[in-house]
């Protein structure tokens, strides 16, 4: 399985990593804010996360981290 890391501090809340997500999987947490006063880039089910890594290509601020 997949080890996927947040930088959520950095995350501005662009929303590309949940469109680009195969399983959808990535989210924008609408409950909180970051430090930046962005919602943050989460992903609600890791076991579904098949690794592709395509919500980490997309992302420009190099905010996901995707190991396999």
């Amino acid at each position: 399985m997949a080890q996927v890391t947040f930088r959520e501090e950095r995350c501005k809340g662009c929303a590309l990593c949940t469109t680009f997500c195969p399983p959808n999987i990535v989210t924008l947490d609408k409950s909180r804010f970051n430090k930046k006063g962005f919602h943050p880039a989460i992903i609600t089910e890791m076991e579904k996360c098949k690794g592709c890594a395509f919500c980490a290509r997309m992302c420009p601020d190099l905010v996901i981290e995707v190991k396999k």
